[in-house]
């Protein structure tokens, strides 16, 4: 479903007619949140537009705990099937991305073995970034989908196409996105999400019975 608003600067994404109309929708489509499941129709509907995941890492990518090892080193716990997921979604077109408001080597590192297309850290200002990621890819707000965990991303959970949310995610992310994950962060959540836009795309399947006759 396409966007009724057309901004007047092809350059302003998003527009302050979509942000009024975000928040109109957002209240229309609070009742049908009490059913967050796959068959629910409105994420169904929501994910067949998305072209593009972005997530925050602390708490979505990771469980959102923080190990120290002396000194400034920093280390994260990533799971296998989020990578698999991801690598999944790109397989069929679907690009990804990240947007922390920290810094770590460890989320470059991981980020340059997902291939992924987006990637920013020290983002504090995610609305910005988004501006950013929506200007120069032409992507529009409602084919972007967005994971996060509290209350830093709720400024862009409030204006892309598809709002996510882990299971360990606080109340009012919850209470703002579209579909919340059975799993948490950091232990396939991510992957369930890639799932969802997937399926909703019906592309699911091919691309199980592709690794099924290999």
């Amino acid at each position: 479903m396409t966007s009724p608003c057309s901004p007047a600067n092809p350059g302003a994404y998003p527009s302050d007619c979509e942000i009024t109309e975000g928040y109109r929708t957002l209240a229309r489509e609070r009742t049908q949140r009490a059913d967050s499941s796959r068959d629910n129709l409105l994420v169904r509907d929501k994910a067949k537009e998305i072209q593009v995941l972005l997530l925050d890492v602390d708490g979505v990518m990771t469980d959102g705990t923080i190990h120290y090892s002396g000194g400034e080193v920093e280390g994260k716990s990533f799971h296998t099937q989020d990578g698999f997921g991801l690598r999944l979604l790109q397989e069929a077109g679907i690009e990804a991305g990240l947007i922390t408001a920290r810094r770590s080597k460890v989320v470059t590192r991981r980020a340059s073995e997902l291939k992924l297309r987006y990637t920013f850290q020290g983002s504090s200002n995610k609305l910005a970034t988004l501006n950013e990621i929506l200007k120069t890819s032409g992507f529009r707000p409602y084919q972007i989908a967005y994971m996060g965990d509290d209350w830093l991303d709720l400024c862009l959970l409030s204006r892309v196409g598809l709002a996510l949310a882990p299971a360990n995610a606080v109340a009012a992310v919850k209470e703002t996105a579209h579909y919340v994950t059975s799993r948490p962060g950091g232990a396939g959540a991510v992957r369930e999400a890639c799932e969802v836009i997937l399926e909703a795309k019906g592309l699911l399947t091919g691309l199980l019975q592709r690794y099924l006759s290999r």
